[in-house]
């Protein structure tokens, strides 16, 4: 092997860190509304790189660790499409310039960078001293799953975040967009600007969106390594499936039940272990995981597509009989 250990953790940080400078101080380095062509673009470049770095993770550590990556990359991928969602719902409350809003989602992908990274070492540390905590996160998928494919949709309400409402109090918040400033001056005091605010929404949202992806992953697999490089990877590419996908979420009305599907399959992988108690020893191979999660994806998303189209014929199909 080329990298081992902490070489290996510190060749992959040097990595990312050129990727996120490449991304911030030359590809975005002034701000702009980023167009379709851009976002589609740029969403095939970070899947290159994700899909290069899959190839170097078979080549290192054999063909089990790269179909471990490459399932939990789907995984985490789809996953993020919820955060899509979330995205555009706070960024229309509070009518974020579209030029600005890749700053924002930039810090916010920092931070969940940071953030997950804490909770997959939390993770992998208690599931290696406590083994059964891997079932306490199957049911969690589970329940998890139950309630994706069940509830209706409550919308997300920045307005009643407790942590921006603590923030509130502590400092002033200015009625403008200061340009792409998260703080501001005015007669000498210090004030947040709304660009703060939303950033701060985006980054404690997230944390409910960790909570239910990380347990997915240890599903595929205990090594933290493949756990987070999966991650990060997906992460780095959701501004760009942002501004890619943001205008036409509504049409793929089946992924939610996908999803659902997924995570509940994932959660009762994880619990067959359990079996092992009794003496039968239940074992659902990578690869049969990964075909069960790329198929559920696809059937939701060409379901979705069929769905919308039916319903233009049908409405083409009004509105001629509504003429004649």
């Amino acid at each position: 092997m080329i990298l081992n250990g902490p070489s290996m953790w510190l060749a992959f940080g040097g990595l990312i860190a050129f990727l996120l400078a490449l991304d911030l101080f030359v590809i975005n380095r002034n701000p702009h509304e980023i167009k379709t062509k851009e976002a589609f673009w740029t969403s095939i470049f970070w899947i290159g790189i994700a899909l290069a770095f899959n190839a170097f993770v078979f080549f290192e550590r054999g063909t089990t660790a790269g179909l471990e990556f490459f399932t939990g990359y789907i995984i985490e991928k789809a996953l993020s499409v919820d955060n899509i969602f979330v995205f555009v719902v706070i960024f229309a409350y509070f009518q974020v310039p579209q030029k600005f809003q890749h700053r924002v989602l930039f810090l916010g992908i920092l931070g969940a960078l940071i953030l997950r990274g804490t909770l997959i070492f939390l993770g992998a540390a208690l599931i290696h001293q406590f083994e059964w905590v891997i079932y306490i996160f199957g049911a969690f998928l589970i329940f998890t799953a139950y309630k994706l494919g069940t509830q209706k949709e409550e919308g997300v309400h920045p307005e009643k975040n407790p942590i921006v409402n603590l923030f509130r109090r502590i400092m002033p918040v200015t009625k403008e967009f200061e340009g792409t400033k998260f703080f501001t001056r005015h007669a000498g005091i210090l004030m947040a600007t709304p660009l703060f605010i939303v950033l701060l929404v985006i980054e404690t949202t997230d944390v409910i969106f960790a909570l239910d992806s990380i347990p997915a992953i240890f599903a595929i697999t205990t090594d933290p390594f493949i756990v987070f490089t999966s991650n990060v990877f997906a992460i780095l590419g959701l501004r760009a499936l942002y501004f890619l996908l943001a205008g036409v979420l509504g049409s793929f009305r089946y992924l939610k039940t996908g999803l659902s599907f997924v995570l509940g399959f994932v959660g009762v992988k994880m619990l067959v272990g359990m079996f092992d108690f009794v003496g039968i020893h239940i074992e659902i191979p990578i690869i049969v995981s990964l075909a069960v999660i790329a198929i559920t994806l696809t059937i939701a998303i060409v379901a979705s597509i069929i769905a919308q189209r039916r319903e233009q014929r049908q409405l083409a199909q009004l509105q001629e009989s509504n003429e004649s």
